[in-house]
Protein backbone atom coordinates (compact mmCIF):
# COMPACT_ATOMS: atom_id res chain seq x y z
CA UNK A 1 0.00 0.00 0.00
CA UNK A 2 2.59 2.45 0.82
CA UNK A 3 4.77 1.73 -2.07
CA UNK A 4 1.30 2.61 -4.04
CA UNK A 5 0.67 5.75 -2.75
CA UNK A 6 4.21 6.77 -3.25
CA UNK A 7 3.95 5.69 -7.04
CA UNK A 8 1.02 7.95 -7.40
CA UNK A 9 2.91 10.19 -5.99
CA UNK A 10 5.40 10.21 -8.37
CA UNK A 11 3.12 10.03 -11.36
CA UNK A 12 1.16 13.26 -10.45
CA UNK A 13 3.99 15.37 -9.63
CA UNK A 14 5.90 14.04 -13.13
CA UNK A 15 2.23 14.87 -14.64
CA UNK A 16 1.93 18.09 -13.08
CA UNK A 17 6.06 19.15 -14.02
CA UNK A 18 5.41 18.20 -18.00
CA UNK A 19 2.20 20.26 -18.21
CA UNK A 20 3.78 23.48 -16.46
CA UNK A 21 6.80 22.89 -18.92
CA UNK A 22 5.00 24.66 -21.64
CA UNK A 23 1.81 22.58 -21.89
CA UNK A 24 -0.48 25.34 -20.44
CA UNK A 25 -0.62 27.98 -23.03
CA UNK A 26 0.40 31.25 -22.04
CA UNK A 27 3.06 31.60 -24.34
CA UNK A 28 5.80 32.18 -22.38
CA UNK A 29 8.57 30.66 -20.18
CA UNK A 30 6.80 28.74 -17.19
CA UNK A 31 8.75 29.99 -13.75
CA UNK A 32 10.13 26.93 -12.05
CA UNK A 33 8.57 25.26 -9.88
CA UNK A 34 10.17 24.64 -6.49
CA UNK A 35 12.21 21.43 -6.58
CA UNK A 36 10.12 18.70 -4.15
CA UNK A 37 12.20 16.46 -1.84
CA UNK A 38 11.14 13.44 -0.75
CA UNK A 39 11.40 12.19 2.46
CA UNK A 40 12.86 9.04 2.89
CA UNK A 41 10.77 6.52 5.53
CA UNK A 42 12.65 5.66 8.40
CA UNK A 43 11.48 2.11 7.93
CA UNK A 44 9.94 -0.39 5.64
CA UNK A 45 7.70 -3.23 5.48
CA UNK A 46 9.11 -6.78 4.68
CA UNK A 47 6.60 -9.97 3.86
CA UNK A 48 7.72 -12.72 6.38
CA UNK A 49 6.34 -16.11 6.97
CA UNK A 50 4.39 -15.48 9.64
CA UNK A 51 2.64 -12.23 7.18
CA UNK A 52 4.49 -8.07 6.65
CA UNK A 53 6.24 -6.39 9.26
CA UNK A 54 7.77 -3.01 9.89
CA UNK A 55 11.57 -3.55 10.00
CA UNK A 56 14.31 -0.75 10.29
CA UNK A 57 16.80 0.64 7.10
CA UNK A 58 19.22 -2.01 8.70
CA UNK A 59 16.84 -4.79 8.24
CA UNK A 60 15.84 -5.01 12.00
CA UNK A 61 12.36 -5.87 13.52
CA UNK A 62 10.53 -3.47 14.79
CA UNK A 63 8.10 -3.31 17.90
CA UNK A 64 5.39 -2.05 19.26
CA UNK A 65 4.87 -1.69 23.03
CA UNK A 66 1.37 -2.05 24.76
CA UNK A 67 1.68 0.35 27.30
CA UNK A 68 2.44 3.23 24.46
CA UNK A 69 -1.26 4.98 24.11
CA UNK A 70 -1.14 8.19 23.31
CA UNK A 71 0.29 8.50 20.34
CA UNK A 72 2.62 11.14 21.46
CA UNK A 73 5.05 9.91 23.92
CA UNK A 74 6.93 6.80 24.79
CA UNK A 75 6.43 4.84 28.26
CA UNK A 76 10.15 3.05 27.46
CA UNK A 77 12.65 5.30 29.01
CA UNK A 78 15.59 4.66 31.15
CA UNK A 79 16.40 0.48 31.48
CA UNK A 80 13.80 -0.06 29.57
CA UNK A 81 15.46 1.51 26.74
CA UNK A 82 18.23 -0.40 27.18
CA UNK A 83 16.28 -3.52 26.16
CA UNK A 84 14.17 -1.87 24.02
CA UNK A 85 16.24 0.84 21.38
CA UNK A 86 13.95 3.95 20.06
CA UNK A 87 14.28 3.86 16.53
CA UNK A 88 15.83 7.12 16.38
CA UNK A 89 14.70 10.14 14.26
CA UNK A 90 16.48 13.61 13.39
CA UNK A 91 16.03 16.61 15.38
CA UNK A 92 14.13 18.01 12.48
CA UNK A 93 12.40 14.92 11.21
CA UNK A 94 9.28 15.39 9.83
CA UNK A 95 6.25 13.23 9.31
CA UNK A 96 6.40 11.24 6.44
CA UNK A 97 3.36 8.94 5.26
CA UNK A 98 2.20 6.85 8.01
CA UNK A 99 5.77 7.52 10.30
CA UNK A 100 5.60 10.33 12.35
CA UNK A 101 8.28 11.63 14.96
CA UNK A 102 7.58 11.86 18.59
CA UNK A 103 9.64 13.51 21.46
CA UNK A 104 11.02 11.31 24.47
CA UNK A 105 11.04 12.28 28.21
CA UNK A 106 15.25 13.07 27.40
CA UNK A 107 14.27 15.40 24.65
CA UNK A 108 15.00 13.36 22.07
CA UNK A 109 13.42 12.76 18.86
CA UNK A 110 12.05 8.91 18.02
CA UNK A 111 9.81 7.57 14.76
CA UNK A 112 6.29 6.35 15.83
CA UNK A 113 4.14 4.39 13.01
CA UNK A 114 0.59 5.44 12.98
CA UNK A 115 1.29 6.95 16.14
CA UNK A 116 2.60 3.48 18.06
CA UNK A 117 6.32 4.44 19.19
CA UNK A 118 8.68 1.96 17.32
CA UNK A 119 11.79 0.30 19.13
CA UNK A 120 14.45 -2.54 18.00
CA UNK A 121 15.29 -5.22 20.24
CA UNK A 122 18.63 -5.88 21.96
CA UNK A 123 17.40 -9.51 21.69
CA UNK A 124 17.80 -9.47 18.09
CA UNK A 125 21.47 -9.82 16.56
CA UNK A 126 21.08 -10.19 12.87
CA UNK A 127 18.18 -8.93 10.55
CA UNK A 128 14.85 -10.53 10.17
CA UNK A 129 15.46 -11.75 13.40
CA UNK A 130 12.29 -11.22 15.79
CA UNK A 131 13.59 -12.37 19.31
CA UNK A 132 12.00 -9.43 21.41
CA UNK A 133 8.24 -10.49 21.17
CA UNK A 134 7.19 -10.87 24.78
CA UNK A 135 4.09 -11.27 25.58
CA UNK A 136 3.99 -11.49 29.26
CA UNK A 137 6.12 -7.52 28.92
CA UNK A 138 3.38 -6.24 26.15
CA UNK A 139 5.45 -6.38 23.34
CA UNK A 140 4.75 -7.22 19.71
CA UNK A 141 6.27 -6.95 16.39
CA UNK A 142 5.19 -3.79 14.38
CA UNK A 143 2.66 -4.20 11.94
CA UNK A 144 1.43 -2.51 8.83
CA UNK A 145 -1.71 -3.49 9.50
CA UNK A 146 -1.44 -2.58 13.20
Amino acid sequence: MFRVVIAATVIALSAGHAFANGHGGGGGEAPAAPKVEAVPAPARYVLTKQGPKLVDLKGMTLYFYERDTSGKTSSCNGKCAEAWIPLAAPANAQATGDFTPITRNDGSKMWAFRYRPLYTSVADKAPGEANGTATTLQWRVARPED
